[in-house]
């Protein structure tokens, strides 16, 4: 069942609250400092959003039981579990590059020098359980993909969106940006 923007909005302001893995900010500070990110940047609004809500996966994960929950070494596989919940409310230019952020982090670490070296201990510990970097196959058949380059524009601001206490504006700025690339 799609999430309406009232629902998202909730569950970024609720479950978001909680710490963003291993890193020193919250869920809500990572997501609003990567769509500030993008939009200082010069992003399209569905780059924004889905800067915004490309961890999206991780508070709904948080919603099941602790039963369902994977291993604490197995991928939560978060960049595909918000889909569902997104699709037919935002257009794919939005849902493309949250699904392909992680492979986005694999592909980069392949074809960039010292792109694995910048990542933090989390992200890098967090690639392995993702499946590693790709292999030359698997970058180009990446590479190929549509929203491939926005995925990894993502991607960018995601790994620098981890600053404790960073001044951002609130989710009520990013609202107008949900409003208008909603379907």
């Amino acid at each position: 069942m799609a999430l309406t923007l009232n629902d998202i909005v909730r569950l970024l302001e609720t479950r978001g609250q909680t710490q963003y893995g291993q890193e020193a900010v919250s869920q809500l500070q990572h997501a609003l400092q990567c769509a500030h990110l993008a939009e200082t940047a010069g992003e399209r609004p569905e780059v924004v959003v889905a800067a915004l809500l490309h961890d999206l996966g991780h508070l709904l994960a948080a919603e099941q039981a602790a039963s369902d929950e994977p291993p604490p070494d197995q991928d939560d596989l978060h960049q595909f579990m918000a889909l569902p919940f997104l699709r037919g409310v935002f257009p794919e230019s939005v849902l493309a590059p949250i699904r392909l952020h992680v492979d986005a982090k694999r592909y980069l670490c392949l074809m960039e020098a010292g792109y694995w070296s910048r990542l933090s201990p989390a992200s890098k510990a967090s690639l392995e359980q993702q499946g590693g970097i790709f292999t030359a196959e698997q970058g180009e058949a990446f590479a190929r993909l549509p929203h491939a380059l926005s995925a990894m524009r993502l991607r960018r601001y995601d790994d620098l969106a981890k600053v404790p206490d960073e001044p951002v504006p609130g989710l009520a700025h990013f609202r107008r940006h949900l409003e208008q690339v909603a379907l």
